[in-house]
């Protein structure tokens, strides 16, 4: 019967309106599909796509309800993929159904997620994230809604405070090393270039600095940047940016500048910095944070500053000749990383990056990078003659 029918969908919706659908057949998910599909052609037309809304609209997220209308309203073939619908009401985005919407007008019924009123104050903040990372109002949205702070952003806060100050402070018994501190040369975590065959210090070096002031940007950059961006787009991709950018950083003093040390993180921090820059860049019409001219004169005065200290730093007298101050190249094999690797996984919200062509170009480049720095490591040395500073 008609109501029998009608309690029977809202039940399917319900279902599929949560996190929990398996990987199972469509007809098993949704008994009613033969209704909307008879040929089982894995589609469903615009008209019964949109009365099913209409009738059960009232029981979905009403930003979901909005990204669904979008979906009917920019497709021109007169057809839902069925899939695309699952996947969306499962909080699965595939490429197709990103594609379905940016094809379209992409026209939201309803006001801004900017102009809703009555939030809390971790709903203004999860808004105010969205906002300074994400340049579509639909991504915006879906992110306001899915997001649950589980996990919280761990791995730019455990860098930050067990990296930074736990080492420093409790095991070196200080909160930073000048570079005219005797203890500056002699540790086991900075790249040192006689030292380069112990390949842990490619990556440890971030956790040394070169004075108070080069650690305290770092921090505030990292922490400023590096939090909302893993916020929005997660551990695992914030990460490998960062962490992709600090082997950069040391593989690129160890080719380019071969006699010098290196310490600090800014090749990780650059790398997400100049990433979310050239985001921001690329989608400037779209970006809608507050202030966005001004605060980006401001990151990039900062990191100027910093680039300038290092460079200044490079050339002066060393305090432990012959052997000199920590280069500045870890800074520029950050930028490299973040304005390639980074700006596609910024780019790409909680799209399959295996999917995307620049994804693999760049990944391709980078990992072609890193073989080329381990055989210059292993054979340049030695070719060029170079004369190396005395080990710490």
């Amino acid at each position: 019967s008609p109501a029998v029918a009608a309690s029977s969908e809202a039940e399917e919706i319900e279902v599929l309106d949560s996190e929990d659908v398996l990987p199972m057949a469509a007809e098993d998910r949704f008994p009613l599909l033969s209704q909307f599909d008879p040929d089982n052609t894995g589609y469903i037309s615009t008209e019964k796509f949109r009365s099913l809304l209409q009738r059960h609209g009232s029981e979905l997220d009403p930003h979901k309800l909005e990204v669904l209308l979008a979906l009917a309203d920019s497709n021109s073939e007169g057809r839902i993929c069925y899939q695309d619908f699952v996947n969306l009401m499962s909080n699965k985005r595939s490429n197709s159904f990103r594609q379905a919407i940016l094809q379209g007008n992409r026209r939201l019924c309803s006001k801004a997620l900017l102009e809703e009123t009555g939030l809390s104050l971790s709903q203004r903040l999860i808004r105010h994230v969205a906002y300074e990372t994400l340049p579509r109002e639909i991504d915006r949205k879906w992110y306001y809604d899915s997001y649950t702070c589980c996990p919280p952003p761990w791995f730019m806060i455990t860098i930050t405070i067990v990296a930074f100050f736990l080492y420093n402070g409790v095991v070196l018994d200080r909160f930073v090393l000048q570079v005219s501190h005797p203890l500056y040369l002699k540790n086991a975590l900075l790249y040192h270039p006689q030292l380069r065959a112990q390949a842990w210090r490619y990556l440890t070096y971030i956790f040394m600095h070169a004075g108070i002031e080069h650690l305290g940007l770092n921090v505030v950059l990292q922490l400023l940047v590096g939090i909302p961006l893993e916020m929005v787009h997660g551990a695992a991709r914030i990460s490998f940016v960062y962490v992709a950018g600090v082997v950069a950083g040391s593989l690129a003093v160890s080719v380019a500048d071969m006699t010098a040390p290196v310490v600090g993180s800014s090749g990780g921090v650059y790398a997400l910095v100049s990433a979310h820059l050239a985001n921001i860049v690329m989608n400037w019409s779209g970006m809608k944070c507050q202030f966005k001219l001004l605060r980006m004169a401001v990151a990039l005065i900062c990191m100027s500053f910093e680039f300038g200290r290092a460079v200044w730093l490079r050339f002066h007298p060393s305090a432990y000749p012959p052997c000199p101050h920590p280069s500045f190249m870890a800074h520029l094999g950050g930028v490299m990383v973040g304005i390639t690797l980074g700006v596609i996984i910024l780019r790409n919200y909680e799209q399959r990056l295996q999917d995307q062509t620049l994804w693999w170009i760049f990944l391709s480049i980078y990992v072609i990078f890193v073989l080329f720095a381990i055989f210059w490591n292993i054979f340049a040395y030695s070719l060029l003659d170079l004369k190396l500073p005395p080990p710490p």
